[in-house]
């Protein structure tokens, strides 16, 4: 049996977001598992998705930029122990994640594709649940520093997971952007449907456009989208 969770709070994304996990799943991870959701309003998510509180986080006011993801990494995370791979909301599955879980490594994220230093995107990460609660409480009792030194959650994460040489990398080719590696660059996304790229398992939605608008267009010059029907095929 292995972790999938997910974290669901305020409104920019609804019930439906998680269902879709849900259901991307039942496709594409063969082996036992139990999704989670961690939310702070379960209403209309399937019944077959554990949901539960957002774990506690005293976060002061400002800017969100992800911080909340952090406390995936509290000890006890609620009953979870093991392999524990987080999933954002705003992504596609279109192979099987089954290989998600034999990946070398004690902390595997996305090498980022624009800051591809050593930078990760945190839209799928894998860890041990409970196993580095020294991530989360270093942030809590640093907030002010931490966020003039790094961006965002992820930002933070990575440098973190490096200073302790724990961090490694997914196969590039596992998880790719829609934005830089499936949309054709201006003028070309003008007349041109997004491709999925050869050997591509997880497709990362981040920032503009979400999954809905690749599956229904999406106006525009330079963010123009084609209604790409891959993408209608897998996120259902």
């Amino acid at each position: 049996m292995v972790n999938v969770i997910c974290m669901k709070w305020g409104t920019k994304y609804g019930p439906e977001y998680v269902n879709r996990l849900r259901s991307m799943l039942s496709r594409h991870l063969a082996r036992p598992h139990r999704l989670v959701c961690f939310t702070d309003d379960g209403t209309g998510i399937d019944a077959g998705v554990e949901v539960k509180p957002l774990p506690t986080m005293d976060l002061p006011p400002g800017k969100e930029r992800g911080w909340r993801k952090l406390s995936t990494f509290c000890r006890p995370l609620f009953d979870l122990e093991g392999p524990t791979l987080f999933i954002d909301l705003d992504v596609v599955i279109v192979d099987s994640i089954d290989c998600f879980f034999d990946a070398p490594g004690k902390f595997v994220i996305i090498r980022d594709w624009i800051k591809p230093d050593k930078t990760g995107n945190s839209s799928v990460y894998r860890f041990e649940a409970g196993a580095h609660p020294d991530v989360l409480e270093f942030f809590l009792k640093n907030i002010d520093a931490v966020k003039r030194e790094v961006r965002n959650e992820q930002e933070y994460l990575t440098r973190e997971m490096n200073r302790r040489g724990l961090t490694t990398y997914w196969p590039a080719e596992w998880c790719v952007s829609f934005k830089y590696c499936c949309l054709p660059t201006f003028p070309l996304n003008l007349f041109k449907v997004p491709q999925l790229p050869v050997g591509a398992r997880i497709v990362i939605f981040h920032g503009k456009p979400n999954p809905p608008d690749a599956v229904t267009g999406q106006p525009g010059l330079r963010r123009y989208v084609k209604p790409t029907p891959w993408v209608a095929e897998h996120w259902k």
